[in-house]
């Protein structure tokens, strides 16, 4: 289970990271190709939605590493299936209704949060 844990918290990190620092780096220009949604939220909260990314994938890492407080991992897990709730809803509601990123991302994480409450 701990190998398991480790590649698919993993690549999830990975993912959030890289997505949390496109969304505090890059002006708004920069990710419209990239998320459409963007327009539709101020930019204070786009920089503050990657900043929250950037955290929860590294509360999928450096607990359970470090051993210290690691139920924070299935806890930043949780945060991800509740960000990626709140992402389908703007999807949703928007022009944009490709939803099969974040389905998969749900999914992902919620593998994640069974894998780290078995560590």
């Amino acid at each position: 289970m701990n190998i398991a844990y480790w590649i698919v918290a993993g690549l999830l990190a990975l993912f959030y990271f890289y997505a949390g620092t496109l969304k505090v780096i890059r002006s708004r220009e920069q990710l419209r190709p990239m998320m459409a949604w963007t327009d539709r939220i101020p930019l204070p909260a786009l920089r503050a939605l990657g900043t929250v990314e950037i955290l929860g994938a590294t509360g999928l890492v450096l607990p359970p590493l470090t051993g210290i407080a690691p139920s924070l991992a299935p806890a930043a897990a949780i945060g991800f299936v509740l960000l990626q709730t709140g992402a389908i809803t703007v999807h949703l509601t928007g022009e944009d209704r490709r939803i099969a990123l974040n389905v998969g991302l749900i999914v992902t994480a919620a593998v994640t949060i069974r894998l780290a409450t078995r560590l």
